[in-house]
């Protein structure tokens, strides 16, 4: 008759094969069947000091494997079988077990025996060691991931242990097991861990929080209802499939808020997040995501320095999610989470979602090689792990260098950082100003990536700024906070700039720049805040005078009004207008430095004309039948201007190109040079003449008086035996 306890070790073995059997290979079943007698066989019903048995804690092991981890068959065998050789009276050696189970199975089992034999007693001080000695013990990564499962199951479990036994694992939990979840991308484990940590290491601290937040939960319910209510009423109406729901921060994020910020619990502001999840076709997720932002913040003021774009760029360990802090009911500042339901899966289960979301595109591409890496060695457990451990340990754990600075002291960079990313870590204003710099004596520039012993000096300029394309090679995390910090820093003092600039013009043309006007200029430009409308203004890319026609609509002015709101005084007086003012008018001699012929089309005296008004280069003269003229006349009519030629009696000279093409002969060059220099009296500026397969393709670039002149020119250029087509030609 069987024991109790091994009634109760079959029922759970029967429940986890109820759960499991969709997440493995339908053929794998009968292996891990024969692993759970195997186990049973050798432990049977024992159990530990504390009365737990040891086949049931194996069970639920292999059970966070698979359903939180997302690993497969030979991860759930070795879960099994992994307590057989805790018991001295063992009936199977690793080698029998490598006769018994596929390759993986042993290889993970031995892994699992080495870690376990480590002294953890000084874990606390040695943190970071233990982690390396780990990996070098483990060679498979699914052993790392089964003996986080195995301490999160034992974390789970940990109040009917002694006290002294309580605190050695949470120890071991806290800055071992935690930190490797972390780094690992799994961030609820990770987040668990910590939260179980603190419940046995800092007990008062632990039931205080959880006591404050029992308290507040009828608060902060009636709080979300009143902040969700009308968001949640927009967003069905404009037909969104959609959850959303609080997010409460972890009971470890509270406390260690409390304690860096030297805070009381009341006082941390952020205790929860709104997070909207979207169920959303993989090719309008981002759209999608910004449409919600928009929603949310036409609902709640929003404050702009505390937007989050993790969308555009996503985090490199693969997060993704739009976050916005807005003023909700009672005037409480609300954090607003936004992402679709694979974003939220990744930033909840991290590495385990990105093995379900396979064709997904989070993250930066070593991540994701990184990850299908990972999933190979999990879906098929014959593959020789060797090559990628390697490179597991380089990008996850070997992933560091050492230099020294001037006066000698020893700075831990990660791998592959640059000059750049060392001057950030000195000071981030030597990072801000840095031109350049020597390494080992030799003169090197900012993307120089550093090797271990390099001894690097930083130069720096007080005319340098942080580049956006610093972003493109920098490596370390506070490089990339610091360039981006002062990249927004430099974009509010110019947005400042063009705020200015806007509100100058609209109070010369006597315009109220309205809340609704800026409203109505962000969405003509398709922007979303008015500090990305002012920082363009700034840089020039958007001129007031096309806000000015979207606002008050297109009017009919003469080409004097219109240049009188563009030029100085003093330029304009330089200028000559008909007697209307509606055309500007273009001597033939060119003297007016306010004016120049566009290189675009090259335009000659007699040709129909217009000027188009550039930011620095003054007026530049176009062809009315310029290449570029469609797109200006849509972009910036407000910058065309009216013109025409007037003689002065004068002969200049403007430049033309023209283009000859026909059969070729012998002399054919000597007689189009001869057309020009001899019979027109046109000055040469060049000729290239390309002939293959008995036909010929010349360009000619001459100067000429007029139209007329070009056209007496390309007269006798056709005549010449030979050619078939002459024409004018742009350049």
């Amino acid at each position: 008759m069987e024991s109790s306890g091994t009634e109760r070790i079959k029922g759970s073995y029967k429940a986890l094969m109820t759960e499991c059997k969709p997440h493995l290979p339908q053929g794998d079943i009968p292996m891990v069947e024969k692993a759970m007698e195997h186990a049973l066989s050798v432990i049977g019903d024992s159990t530990w000091e504390n009365g737990e048995l040891i086949l049931q804690h194996s069970i639920s092991v292999g059970r966070i494997a698979v359903l939180e981890l997302g690993l497969s068959t030979d991860s759930l065998v070795a879960c099994l079988l992994h307590n057989v050789f805790d018991k001295s009276h063992q009936l199977f050696s690793t080698a029998e077990i490598k006769k018994e189970y596929p390759p993986g199975v042993a290889e993970i089992l031995e892994g699992i025996i080495k870690i376990n034999s480590l002294n953890t007693e000084n874990i606390a001080l040695q943190s970071e060691n233990f982690r390396r000695l780990m990996l070098a013990l483990s060679g498979d990564v699914r052993v790392i991931l089964i003996k986080i499962a195995d301490q999160l199951q034992d974390m789970r479990n940990l109040g009917s242990l002694p006290v002294e036994l309580q605190q050695r694992i949470s120890i071991e939990s806290w800055h071992l097991y935690a930190p490797l979840a972390h780094r690992l991308g799994l961030y609820k484990i990770n987040s668990e861990l910590l939260d179980l940590s603190l419940k046995y290491l800092h007990v008062a601290d632990y039931r205080n929080i959880v006591e404050k937040l029992q308290e507040t939960t009828t608060e902060r319910a009636n709080f979300v209802s009143a902040f969700v209510k009308p968001i949640e009423k927009k967003l069905k109406s404009r037909g969104f499939d959609f959850e959303m729901k609080a997010r409460t921060k972890s009971i470890y994020s509270i406390w260690n808020k409390m304690k860096k910020q030297e805070v009381d619990f009341h006082e941390v502001y952020d205790l929860f997040a709104i997070r909207v999840i979207l169920n959303s076709k993989p090719e309008n997720e981002k759209a999608e995501c910004w449409q919600v932002f928009s929603v949310v913040t036409e609902e709640y003021l929003s404050n702009p320095e505390r937007l989050r774009d993790w969308i555009t760029f996503p985090k490199s360990n693969g997060y993704e999610s739009l976050h916005t802090t807005v003023l909700g009911p009672d005037k409480k500042w609300v954090e607003v989470q936004i992402r679709t339901r694979r974003m939220d899966d990744v930033a909840e289960n991290g590495l385990a979602s990105h093995w379900r979301y396979k064709e997904g595109k989070a993250g930066g591409k070593e991540l994701d090689d990184w990850l299908k890496n990972i999933r190979e060695i999990l879906e098929n457990p014959q593959l020789s792990p060797a090559d990628f451990i390697e490179d597991f340990k380089v990008n996850i754990y070997d992933d560091e260098i050492f230099v020294f600075t001037p006066k000698g002291d020893l700075i831990k960079l990660r791998a592959g950082a640059t000059l750049l990313d060392f001057a950030y870590e000195i000071h981030s204003k030597i990072g801000d100003h840095c031109v350049g710099g020597k390494v080992n004596g030799k003169l090197v520039t900012l993307k120089y990536r550093l090797k271990n012993g390099d001894q690097p000096i930083v130069e720096t300029s007080n005319n340098q700024k942080p580049k956006l394309d610093w972003l493109d090679f920098v490596v370390t995390s506070k490089a990339k906070s610091r360039i981006k910090a002062s990249l927004n820093e430099e974009q509010k003092r110019e947005a400042e700039n063009g705020k200015e600039i806007l509100r100058r013009k609209f109070k010369n043309w006597k315009i109220e720049l309205s809340d609704q006007v800026i409203r109505d200029v962000l969405k003509h430009y398709k922007l979303k805040l008015a500090s990305e409308l002012y920082y363009q203004i700034a840089l020039g890319k958007i001129d007031p005078l096309g806000i000015k026609e979207v606002v008050a609509g297109q009017e009919e002015e003469s080409s004097k009004e219109r240049l009188s709101q563009i030029l100085a005084p003093a330029e304009l007086k330089e200028l000559s207008f008909d007697s209307g003012d509606d055309f500007l008018v273009i001597d033939n001699d060119l003297k007016n430095v306010i004016y120049k012929l566009a290189s675009c089309c090259n335009p000659i005296f007699g040709d129909d004309i217009f000027g188009f008004v550039t930011i620095r280069e003054g007026i530049k003269i176009h062809r009315i039948s310029c290449p570029n003229a469609k797109q200006m006349i849509e972009r910036y009519p407000y910058r065309l201007i009216k013109a025409k030629w007037r003689s002065t009696g004068k002969r200049n000279a403007f430049q033309a190109t023209v283009r000859v093409a026909g059969s070729d002969r012998i002399g054919m060059v000597n007689d189009l040079t001869h057309i020009i220099a001899k019979e027109v009296g046109v000055q040469m500026r060049s000729i290239t003449v390309n002939s293959e397969n008995g036909t010929f393709e010349g360009i000619l670039r001459v100067f000429v008086n007029d139209t007329h002149h070009l056209d007496f020119l390309m007269q006798k250029l056709k005549n010449i035996k030979g050619v078939d087509s002459v024409t004018r030609s742009d350049g």
